[in-house]
């Protein structure tokens, strides 16, 4: 079973929940930006949340469907149809969000014109068939392992799917339980335009007064140059009260980040394990997946809280994934639940 890539798309590669337990040999975690919309795909199809889903990047690739499968698509809305067999781009469906769908043999799943966010993540049931490599699936293209050859797709790869259960596979789905519907709700509840929120970095007190106010009160425009690795803000340099270099120290996915000519630096999935930069603050783990959404040339602003209620935040989102959870195991969603 396999999916034949006609055209790969800007930036699409294979990503899980990272490469955990190597950062002290120097290897990114890499796995998905956007956690959020990554498990949720996965839980839509009965998968466990750690199977590896294709992380497609603005402008998604043109895929075709050699055997039939169920697939989930979650995060940015990128105008995803699905071309009948036998059919042109004439006879497209709509792929809508967040809803496990069926897509017979022969089937060609197609991507247009973006209309909100930057990174769609699509699951199929059984998961992508790639050899783990210490212990994850996801692609890391600069260090060149995990996912297909650890790099992004090729026009021509063929990326390979589990046999599933045939019987399953053919079943007609029903709707998500109105429980299920609740819980997708709140893990994608946000404020347009609302700030993304950090805590105090260990070295905050080292940044000038008008610095730290800066950093939380005007608006930051993504860089061109951010990707995988960092988002690169553009605004107002932030001075520091302490000059002078500092130790290397450890780093974490959200860790903001302040080079000498002042331009915060906010570190992402495949970050490096640790820097050398002074780190004004840490945005909390619930407000990654929006932040990896943004678009280059798109603002953010920042707003600061205390820890216990970045603690808090997490501790909603998982009650909700928990919800989502249960809900799907009474359900028959596609029979993929059953």
């Amino acid at each position: 079973m396999s999916v034949e890539v006609i055209k790969p798309g800007l930036f699409s590669t294979l990503q899980d929940l990272g490469r955990v337990g190597y950062q002290h040999l120097g290897v990114p975690v890499s796995g998905a930006m956007d956690e959020v919309s990554h498990r949720v795909a996965n839980l839509l199809l009965g998968n466990d949340e750690g199977e590896a889903t294709l992380e497609i990047t603005l402008m998604g690739p043109i895929l075709r469907f050699r055997q039939g499968a169920w697939a989930a698509l979650c995060g940015a809305d990128l105008g995803a149809t699905i071309v009948p067999p036998g059919t042109d781009a004439a006879s497209a469906d709509p792929l809508p969000l967040n809803t496990p769908a069926w897509l017979a043999p022969g089937s060609t799943l197609m991507f247009g014109k973006r209309r909100a966010g930057l990174r769609a993540y699509l699951a199929v049931r059984g998961g992508f068939d790639v050899a783990l490599v210490m212990g994850s699936r996801s692609t890391h293209v600069r260090g060149g392992i995990g996912g297909l050859g650890g790099r992004a797709l090729r026009k021509g790869d063929e990326l390979p799917l589990r046999a599933g259960d045939e019987a399953k596979a053919l079943a007609a789905p029903v709707p998500l339980p109105r429980t299920a519907d609740r819980a997708l709700s709140a893990l994608h509840a946000s404020v347009a335009g609302s700030p993304m929120r950090v805590i105090k970095g260990r070295e905050w007190d080292q940044f000038t007064r008008e610095a730290q106010a800066t950093f939380l009160s005007q608006d930051a425009v993504v860089g061109s140059q951010s990707e995988r690795m960092a988002s690169r803000l553009q605004g107002p340099a932030l001075a520091r009260l302490v000059e002078g270099d500092m130790l290397s120290e450890a780093v974490a996915f959200g860790t903001v980040q302040v080079p000498p000519e002042g331009l915060p630096i906010v570190l992402m999935a495949d970050r490096q394990s640790s820097g050398g930069y002074p780190r004004i603050a840490q945005v909390v783990t619930v407000d990654l997946p929006r932040l990896a959404q943004v678009m280059p040339g798109e603002s953010v602003r920042f707003e600061r809280v205390e820890l216990a209620v970045a603690q808090r935040l997490l501790r909603e989102r998982t009650r909700h994934f928990d919800e989502l959870r249960n809900a799907l195991g009474a359900s028959t969603v596609g029979g993929l639940h059953a």
